[in-house]
């Protein structure tokens, strides 16, 4: 059985860790949210990217490569501690600019699937462009 992890843990790793290893594009970071088996579903064009280190590092490669600037906020979560899982809603700002896209806005959410206090499952849900490819 899992261990538990109070509601705290479940936003601080959402916010204090991965979201914020996103927008300060620390990659070890953000990979330190996942386990080795995990999966990422970007569910408004049916993308998936598998496995920390194969899929969901190539994934987050390119969105550190290709965007200047990305910043989550706004933060509205419910959390199932029982159900280890915890789901967010937040506005993102993308600077796009390698891409020649200027910057983006969105209002998305996301839902986390954790075991032993990391992610195996992630999925998205974007209003906008799919810039998880």
């Amino acid at each position: 059985m899992s261990e538990t992890y109070p509601y705290e843990y479940y936003v601080d790793i959402v916010t204090k860790r991965y979201f914020d290893g996103v927008d300060n594009k620390r990659l070890d970071q953000i990979l330190d949210c996942f386990h080795a088996d995990a999966v990422l579903k970007e569910m408004t064009s049916d993308t998936t990217h598998a496995g920390r280190d194969t899929g969901i590092k190539g994934m987050f490669e390119r969105l550190i490569v290709d965007n200047d600037r990305v910043w989550h906020g706004n933060f509205v979560h419910t959390v199932d501690v029982e159900g280890e899982a915890i789901c967010s809603q937040f506005s993102v700002e993308v600077e796009a600019t390698a891409l020649r896209l200027g910057t983006l806005r969105y209002e998305n959410c996301n839902r986390f699937y954790l075991k032993d206090g990391k992610f195996t499952e992630v999925f998205v849900y974007m209003s906008g462009q799919n810039l998880l490819t």
